[in-house]
């Protein structure tokens, strides 16, 4: 008997309904995906799908249509996440991108080693450590953030081809055919892109090219329901589809991406540009109740503190707790305090500096640190510092997740920093700059925009990957693919991904009530249990007779993920905390 299967895709950040909708996913059924826009009601979109032969599952739903096409077509995973890559360039350019970078992790469908692909960006050979600094040592917070200095040199195209040439079969230009469309031709704009340019106004204005490429004559932002063109951008892109990676880092559109940095005192240079390369990284490998996790390992912390939260959680009865429970919240945020201690003394870019990886991520480690956790009383951030894990070894971002007919799965994640990055558009080109180089630490102990501390081993030096939360993660059991996931969110991103493995693996939730479900986050400093809406008040009330802080707070990431069943049944799960999010199988 065929199965009816439903997929919500519509915002749910309005804090007034996550208590009725928490209570509702607990009576979905067992998987919910979408296939096109068919029905609106009370602003909940449904779409009625059965996916067994490829599964996409993106940030807007123009992006999964292109991307399904790619694997209806013959394509496989590869093909159709590097063409949803660039198609969000164009739907989504407040964080879509070819002006950032990110990180790509494929998993091969025949049991083969998964492999990660860092396109990360990198910091101009004219950067220095103290760059961001004023004459009197104080960080000057406008220069990383909202100044061309803020853009690293972009990692996305070299990135997207890399994994392309690697593992793919279609060509490049193929790849962009749509994305270019979409960008010439336009697209129906949705509410969300404007209310985006809306919120952004005061920040996007102040640059005429921005203003010019995203905003109308009158200075009014595209309205829901008007075409939205970029012929920019499509140019741009064709350079790309005609020239390969030269057609970004070298002839016009680097001349123009100089030119911009020459204008704003910003520090990329061609030779920046010519010498960009991606890299090859062997994922960070845990296991958790006898299933293995495949994440980002650095320059990104994801990884490293996803496994390592998982490996101190493994020990106590998380399923018998239940889920949001007083007892499950305490020890999930207590190992996160623990994580992101570490995170800010030992994480960077293992180029430039060593990683005690090997023992972040062991289970010696894990069963050390959990007896620091108490059952009853929360620890004070002030009483917890990096941990010893000896030995040495070598809010604003976009996932997709991509499963095809053959078992393969690509989980990428990639950002150009805060929703529209720095706010600078190149001019002539259409695509927006990072500010990624907010990431680094701009001053030993300073938090950055996300409230992460950093230290030395994330201090900016020329040529080196800024440290970031991406977790693009792939989990296996039995050597087999069965859940695909990754978040946007900042900081969030490594709570975000973490508490959808545990509501898969603990909690046995479908791919949907596991990725809608509320959510709560601890990154140590500050000091308090941040959650989402929806969460009992007595669970509250409890926590905070253990000493916790809660501050109840917006609708955190934006996770699309994927799920495979014993049978080989596709199971796509769109986040509905962004309106345009879109699951679609075949």
């Amino acid at each position: 008997m065929d199965r009816v299967i439903y997929s919500p895709t519509s915002t749910i950040n309005q804090r007034r309904f996550w208590g009725v909708i928490a209570t509702l996913l607990l009576f979905l059924p067992a998987c919910w995906t979408s296939a096109n826009e068919q029905a609106i009601l009370e602003g909940e979109r449904f779409h009625p799908v059965q996916g067994t032969q490829g599964m996409v599952a993106t940030s807007h739903t123009l992006a999964t249509d292109v991307a399904l096409k790619v694997l209806k077509d013959g394509g496989n995973a590869i093909d159709a996440a590097v063409t949803a890559g660039f198609a969000l360039a164009v739907t989504q350019p407040r964080s879509g991108n070819i002006g950032g970078g990110g990180f790509l992790l494929y998993a091969p469908g025949d049991g083969k080693a998964p492999e990660a692909i860092d396109y990360r960006e990198t910091a101009p050979a004219a950067a220095t450590e103290t760059m961001f600094q004023d004459s009197d040592g104080n960080v000057v917070t406008e220069l990383s953030r909202f100044s061309h200095k803020a853009a690293g040199v972009p990692g996305t195209v070299a990135g997207l081809a890399m994994a392309l040439e690697r593992h793919g079969t279609l060509s490049l230009k193929d790849a962009l055919a749509p994305a270019i469309r979409l960008a010439r031709e336009g697209f129906v704009v949705p509410h969300r892109f404007t209310e985006g340019l809306e919120q952004a106004r005061n920040r996007l204005e102040r640059w005429p090219a921005t203003k010019a490429a995203f905003y109308r004559e009158d200075g009014a932002a595209p309205q829901p329901g008007e075409v939205f063109r970029q012929p920019d951008l499509a140019d741009t892109l064709q350079r790309i589809a005609d020239q390969g990676v030269k057609g970004f880092y070298d002839g016009k559109t680097a001349e123009l991406i100089v030119t911009e940095m020459q204008k704003g005192g910003g520090l990329i240079t061609r030779e920046d540009l010519l010498s960009y390369q991606p890299a090859i990284r062997q994922p960070v490998h845990g296991t958790y109740r006898g299933h293995d996790v495949y994440s980002m390992s650095p320059p990104s912390s994801g990884g490293a503190h996803i496994v390592q939260i998982l490996n101190i959680l493994e020990s106590y009865p998380i399923s018998e707790w239940g889920h949001n429970s007083a007892n499950t919240i305490h020890h999930m945020a207590e190992a996160m305090k623990l994580a992101y201690a570490d995170r800010s003394e030992y994480l960077g870019d293992t180029d430039f500096v060593s990683v005690p990886l090997t023992g972040l991520i062991s289970k010696r480690y894990a069963d050390q640190l959990r007896t620091t956790i108490k059952a009853n009383k929360a620890r004070q951030a002030s009483d917890i510092g990096p941990g010893d894990p000896a030995p040495w070894e070598s809010p604003e971002t976009t996932h997709f997740s991509v499963v095809d007919q053959w078992g393969n799965a690509v989980s990428n994640t990639y950002t150009i920093n805060f929703s529209y990055g720095s706010g600078i558009t190149v001019a002539g080109a259409g695509f927006l700059l990072n500010n990624e180089m907010d990431d680094f630490s701009a001053k030993h102990g300073t938090a950055n925009a996300y409230g992460l501390i950093g230290g030395d081993a994330n201090k900016v030096e020329p040529g080196k990957r800024m440290l970031s939360s991406m977790s693009p993660t792939i989990v296996r059991k039995d050597g087999r693919n069965v859940l695909v996931t990754g978040s946007p969110g900042g900081s969030r991103i490594i709570t975000t991904t973490l508490q959808v493995l545990m509501n898969v693996i603990d909690h046995n939730m479908n791919i949907q009530t596991a990725v809608s479900a509320p959510r709560i986050h601890h990154q140590w400093l500050p000091d308090e249990i941040r959650v989402e809406q929806g969460i009992s008040s007595d669970t509250l009330a409890l926590l905070e007779a253990r000493g916790h802080a809660i501050r109840t707070g917006n609708a955190m990431g934006a996770i699309q993920s994927i799920m495979i069943g014993d049978d080989g049944t596709l199971y796509g799960g769109a986040d509905p905390r962004r309106s345009t999010s879109s699951a679609m199988g075949f």
